[in-house]
């Protein structure tokens, strides 16, 4: 989340960027990413020098080399590799700083997988450098070197603000989630080297960064097995997208982050050319909550079991019929997929009760999108079992996650977050809780009773506290005296300022 020093470097790029001539908000985006990702390169390659040399050990699968780079068969055009490091050339003069990564830095990046068919290559292919003349960019990257690089998912960071800034939440619903929300789910679903996860509408890859985080740091010693890591660098992440612009943040960011090789991939999810099914173990995702969808292109057995246009609708459909039965998901959706009275909207929840296991519903408070959305939402989580299995149903009432809920979203102390990871790890312990508490469980026949409705509040039990006043006798006499002393101190007021009525 950009707030603070950060929030006023981010504004000060954009104006600077802006004011160069370059308006369109995802070209900015585009711009800065690009520069931001020559700085993580570098910056990744001098924390693993330092790493070797304290080790006494020498650096292998380094991005840059010793000796010349050519960027081309013509010998002629090359300069040395460390000219392609941020640490040397944001010494250069500013045209000589826009000449060499014009020349040679860009080039150079995009060449990064060379060979194979890999995400970054493919979407790094019609990539270009728009930055305009040497003022600009020298600010430009003034500013990144004043950032914070040490944020595991800073890009998109920076996608999400600038999103705010233009008011592009846009037509098809689109808008970032924010980490410490990701960061729950991941840890609600503790993924591991056995998964193969998907996000089908993946935006800058925030799921899969921080899956790859959390196995990165709770499998560490599987890492070291060379089938494992191959995998974890290749076949283990999914990822799709309908904007190009997307798909490139998010295949630079998989690279930053040791996954080079993720299917990422241009597809419109639910469309009939998406024939990807009974493939996945786990799904966490995000889905456009809005967006017009051609009724004649989306997949035909998506429409068999839920028959809409909405696609909050379609897209739960989709993880269904994408997960291998056994698979999990969890999905944010929002507030009326869990209690709209619409056929297809009873039809996706009673699915999800009698042919598969719905296991949690947690519902969100309405400032979590804010300040790009005030949408209540919530979190559904499932697993895949074509028979049914839905005994109980475990909701919880989150009422604070961490920040203020209006459009600052200041830091605070409340935060529902690790009691929610904690109590559902811990599902047994939750039977014996009142229907008063924030979470509780409830049995599917109850659920199925109230016509399929997952609305917590359906379920939730308020408890009255009788207030005791006192007489009315005494309250009378109260007012009494009240009136007295305002008509006391109105009297001596008027005496000061010399009134005689």
């Amino acid at each position: 989340m950009i707030t603070g020093a950060m929030k006023s470097t981010v504004d000060s790029i954009w104006l600077t960027i802006f004011t160069g001539g370059i308006t369109n908000p995802i070209t900015v985006l585009e711009q800065v990413t690009y520069l931001m990702f020559m700085k993580l390169l570098d910056d990744n390659q001098l924390k693993a020098e330092a790493n070797a040399n304290i080790l006494g050990v020498p650096l292998k699968n380094k991005v840059f080399q010793e000796g010349a780079f050519v960027i081309s068969e013509n010998p002629e055009i090359k300069t040395d590799y460390k000219n392609l490091r941020w640490n040397v050339f944001h010494h250069f003069e500013p045209s000589e700083m826009l000449t060499n990564i014009q020349m040679y830095v860009f080039p150079f990046i995009k060449t990064l997988g060379e060979g194979k068919d890999t995400a970054f290559s493919r979407y790094m292919k019609d990539a270009v450098f728009l930055i305009p003349t040497p003022q600009v960019l020298a600010k430009v990257v003034d500013g990144i070197d004043d950032m914070d690089m040490n944020n595991k998912d800073i890009m998109g960071d920076v996608y999400e603000y600038f999103l705010g800034k233009v008011a592009a939440v846009g037509d098809n619903g689109q808008f970032r989630t924010p980490r410490h929300i990701i960061n729950m789910i991941v840890e609600l679903m503790q993924p591991t080297l056995s998964d193969r996860i998907l996000d089908p509408a993946m935006g800058s890859a925030g799921f899969l960064l921080s899956s790859a985080s959390y196995i990165s740091a709770h499998q560490k010693n599987e890492l070291m097995n060379k089938d494992n890591i191959n995998y974890f660098k290749s076949k283990m992440f999914s990822g799709f997208d309908t904007d190009q612009s997307m798909l490139r943040i998010g295949a630079m960011n998989m690279m930053l982050h040791g996954v080079e090789d993720p299917n990422i991939k241009y597809q419109d999810s639910l469309s009939g050319d998406n024939i990807e099914r009974d493939a996945y173990t786990l799904i966490m995702a995000n889905p456009p909550f809005t967006g017009s969808v051609f009724k004649e292109a989306i997949s035909k057995d998506l429409l068999a079991l839920c028959k809409t246009k909405k696609t909050e609708l379609l897209f739960m459909a989709l993880f269904i019929k994408m997960l291998k039965v056994g698979g999990r998901c969890a999905s944010i959706v929002p507030d009326g997929v869990l209690f709209s009275s619409s056929t297809a909207h009873k039809a996706l929840r009673k699915e999800l009760v009698d042919n598969q296991q719905l296991r949690a519903v947690i519902s969100m408070p309405s400032g979590v999108f804010k300040p790009y959305a005030g949408v209540s939402t919530a979190v559904l989580v499932f697993t895949k079992t074509n028979s049914g299995g839905t005994d109980d149903v475990w909701f919880y009432d989150m009422k604070a996650d961490g920040f203020s809920l209006d459009d600052k979203r200041s830091p605070v102390n409340d935060n529902d977050i690790p009691d929610i990871v904690e109590r559902f790890r811990n599902l047994d312990k939750e039977k014996e809780r009142a229907r008063t508490e924030k979470s509780f469980i409830v049995p599917a026949d109850e659920i199925r009773k109230n016509g399929y409705d997952l609305s917590i509040n359906k379920y939730k039990k308020t408890e009255y506290v009788p207030v005791e006043y006192p007489p009315t006798a005494e309250i009378i006499k109260e007012i009494e005296n009240l009136n007295r002393e305002v008509e006391r101190e109105t009297s001596e007021l008027k005496a000061l300022l010399g009134i005689t009525n």
